[in-house]
């Protein structure tokens, strides 16, 4: 099964470390790994929530994740991404910043980096918004209860999560001054336009694909209302809806956008380590496919069904990963506090699942029959 699973990362990576060896000797070969290891530490939150969404999916579509999916995350974002971003901010041609990224290494970083504050912005707000919708959803199990309940409850007010998005980027718009940490100057302008785009991306990609789920499900109910003697078909993973069609399309649209956000952080930190463009899309194209393994591996196993807290570990690491990028807007904050924190996060919420499991074991065999229903922390 681990191998199974882990098999194409392990020869990427085996295949990437010897490509670096030979095209940069040694040096290249340790800045390709300490890339890799930066992605899935910065990363492994997006797994979990990957693994959330993926689930859903039909087997199809969830290869589709696999091939088209992992082509788009290391090319499209690990090594277009910056190279786009430097033609649309310094007004070049996309031959113009290739050769940049090539010949001028230090003007291509320089560009890249005060591109910060849209990108922080844009990928910020997105992620607060996964968060936020997240939080003030009722659900049934908690992790946090004191903090899930209350949220839950004012979290009945219609937009109350659109609301508390755009507040966040008005002040974060506001705090900008002229001292920014990424390329000077007053960038509030920007930072407000990138930030209502990240929010109209997540309400367009996001609402389009749960109307689809939604409708797929209501089509599974009346089927089955009118199926009286079949059992409902469901998956390994206990789920009964495999999407396909327009859902599972704009379901994994919606994936991309998600991976998409959680790189701006990896590509940006990269540039901490090196500022050569293909040593960075070979290193973090290659802790991607980790990711995207990972994913797998999380829906085939179970394990979110298993350990009930990790997507809500995951999702205090969105939320808390939304806020960082916020504010680095304006403040330098290390890669290392980024990915700590997510790590930190996820691997409470999987110990709280081990106590709950352990907990509902012993109850289960004191009264002869496992808990349908376990109550939240």
């Amino acid at each position: 099964m681990l191998l199974k699973t882990f098999g194409w990362s392990f020869a990427i990576t085996a295949l990437g470390l010897a490509l670096a060896g030979v095209l940069w000797g040694w040096q290249g070969l340790a800045i390709v790994g300490i890339l890799s290891v930066l992605e899935v530490s910065v990363s492994f939150d997006n797994a979990v929530i990957n693994a959330g969404i993926l689930r859903k999916m039909n087997a199809f579509w969830q290869k589709i994740f696999l091939t088209v999916g992992i082509l788009i995350a290391v090319f499209a974002m690990r090594l277009v991404f910056p190279v786009a971003i430097v033609a649309i901010t310094a007004k070049l041609g996309p031959i113009e910043a290739v050769n940049l990224a090539i010949n001028d290494k230090a003007q291509y970083q320089e560009l890249v980096t005060s591109a910060h504050p849209a990108i922080a912005a844009f990928g910020g707000i997105f992620l607060l918004m996964i968060f936020l919708d997240f939080i003030f959803e009722e659900r049934d199990y908690k992790w946090l209860s004191w903090i899930e309940k209350p949220m839950a409850k004012i979290g009945k007010l219609d937009t109350l999560s659109i609301i508390i998005a755009l507040v966040a980027l008005l002040v974060a718009a506001m705090t900008v001054a002229t001292d920014v940490a990424h390329g000077g100057g007053d960038k509030s302008a920007t930072v407000l336009l990138s930030g209502v785009a990240g929010l109209i991306t997540y309400l367009i990609v996001g609402g389009i694909s749960g109307f689809f789920e939604a409708k797929l499900e209501d089509e599974d109910d009346d089927e089955e209302a009118g199926e009286v003697a079949a059992a409902p078909a469901t998956k390994g993973n206990g789920s009964a809806v495999g999407l396909a069609g327009k859902a599972a399309f704009f379901m994994f649209l919606y994936l991309e956008v998600i991976d998409a956000s959680f790189s701006f952080d990896g590509v940006i930190g990269a540039f901490a380590i090196t500022n050569d463009i293909f040593m960075m899309a070979l290193g973090l194209g290659i802790g991607a496919m980790y990711i995207r393994s990972l994913t797998v591996f999380l829906v085939r196993k179970g394990t979110l069904d298993d350990y009930v807290y990790l997507e809500h570990g995951a999702h205090y690491a969105i939320g808390a990963l939304a806020v960082i990028l916020l504010i680095t807007i304006k403040y330098e904050i290390s890669e290392v506090v980024t990915g700590l924190v997510g790590v930190v996060l996820i691997g409470l919420s999987f110990a709280s699942s081990v106590i709950r499991n352990r907990r509902e074991g012993k109850a289960g065999d004191a009264s002869g029959d496992k808990p349908e229903v376990a109550s939240g922390v």
